[in-house]
């Protein structure tokens, strides 16, 4: 038996993966078969198996890593931080790890978002920032403000909370009962919806009217609105144009409603500014950060909440606090592993450098525009996506297999093909990345 399959064995017997029917990982001759991989170590873009198989991560690992696997700058600060504080509660204590993180992301913000509340992973960043806002507005005397919208498609986490802002069915039909029923859907700007004639702007003032309407109507009951910032990931990656978002601030403004960004995939310059939500020229009120904030390292999520918004839970009355936490609420090795991230940021001009990968990206993806089955092309930096036409209700495994096949992990989202490789990917590794999908789409299509 090989390592690989020994491990294999072993994971199957005792681990219960996410995400996953894991009927799927046991039966190989399903069509839906989605083959489990067992990974020894990482090294750069690359994730290497017991056998010494290797595989370009062209997702990231699940878009959170920004600087390649086992990137020497973070492990140095990580060595450093195990021998002088691995965790202390923040419940009472602080520490400097957190004190710095919460400065450089605030300053990162303008310091228009002034405090920094923390978690382990994104959904608990979406259940912070909704309970914020709800509690917010009932300690300001407006209980009433108590509904939240969300954009079709939108995505937002799996836990209970989290799932009332979330339009995947897929994740939340079966936890219908535990939702709770005071989101509103809007139309979305994706702007793969255009019209004849239409524009991505023109889809995004379309869908900005939805808004309007809404909270014309509404206003005075709805606490906030929160939005994926230009990237909707879930849905396969709708991409759409900032004027949607500089015309909801425009309308939150008015209407006294929070506007939420949910930045924790695009983030940390994933669409080639380091906030996403920078391209419209506005701020959030809240702002939630995850995945790629620590590199990829360990889990941690970040809520950020304008001063005005903090101020209203100042009170002698506990009951007036935020009363929220998590024991690893913080954690110094975490923030450690995020400061190592800012850090290289500002080191290598990775926003100035990715510019130039993007470029690169798009040319190689640019001949599959002229292909049959292809259709909406599209790239914001350093994500880039397509979709596929095809009737086959396991496209996905199958272009899965073939792409881990051809050396690479490329895992599409239903009939979306997308990239969201490390800031790492040289020339080689991008050409590679081509040679996958093309080799992929083929042997998937037949």
């Amino acid at each position: 038996m090989s390592r690989n399959a020994d491990w294999l064995a072993r994971s199957q017997a005792a681990v219960w993966h996410p995400c996953t029917q894991m009927r799927h990982h046991a039966d190989t001759a399903s069509p839906a078969h989605l083959p489990l991989l067992p990974i020894a170590r990482g090294e750069g873009p690359w994730l290497i198996d017991f056998d010494g198989r290797r595989y370009l991560d062209g997702i990231s690992s699940w878009w959170t890593n920004l600087f390649g696997h086992a990137e020497p700058r973070i492990n140095a600060a990580l060595r450093e931080q195990l021998a002088t504080l691995e965790h202390v509660m923040l419940a009472g204590f602080t520490h400097q790890p957190v004190v710095e993180l919460s400065e450089r992301l605030s300053a990162l913000t303008g310091g228009s978002l002034g405090h920094a509340f923390y978690a382990s992973d994104g959904a608990s960043a979406t259940e912070i920032a909704l309970k914020m806002s709800f509690h917010y507005w009932r300690n300001v005397g407006r209980p009433e403000k108590a509904e939240f919208l969300c954009l079709a498609g939108s995505y937002h986490g799996e836990t209970v909370g989290a799932l009332a802002v979330t339009d995947v069915a897929i994740f939340k039909d079966a936890y219908a009962p535990l939702v709770r029923h005071a989101a509103h859907v809007l139309p979305t700007p994706d702007f793969r919806l255009a019209e004849a004639g239409e524009t991505p702007a023109d889809v995004a003032r379309r869908a900005a009217a939805g808004l309007a309407d809404w909270l014309e109507k509404h206003g005075e009951r709805t606490a906030a609105l929160i939005v994926e910032p230009l990237v909707q990931g879930a849905a396969g990656m709708a991409m759409y144009d900032p004027e949607y978002l500089r015309l909801a601030r425009q309308l939150c403004d008015q209407h006294e409603v929070h506007l939420i960004c949910d930045e924790i995939a695009v983030g940390c310059g994933r669409t080639g500014t380091f906030f996403a939500h920078e391209q419209a020229d506005i701020r959030p009120d809240l702002m939630c950060l995850s995945k790629g904030i620590s590199g990829g390292y360990l889990p941690l999520s970040v809520v950020l909440s304008s001063d005005t918004l903090y101020a209203a839970f100042l009170d002698d009355s506990v009951a007036r606090a935020f009363l929220h936490s998590h024991s690893y609420t913080g954690n110094p090795l975490a923030c450690r592993a995020a400061l190592a991230t800012l850090d290289i940021f500002a080191e290598d001009d990775v926003l100035a450098a990715n510019r130039d990968r993007s470029r690169k990206i798009g040319a190689m993806l640019a001949p599959l525009a002229g292909h049959a089955q292809v259709k909406h092309l599209r790239q914001r930096g350093m994500i880039a996506a397509f979709d596929v036409v095809s009737d086959d209700p396991c496209f996905s495994r199958r272009f899965y297999r073939a792409a881990l096949d051809h050396g690479a992990l490329l895992r599409p989202i239903g009939n979306t093909v997308y990239l969201m490789p490390p800031y790492i990917v040289g020339d080689d590794e991008i050409a590679q990345l081509g040679r996958a999908i093309d080799g992929a789409l083929e042997r998937a299509l037949r």
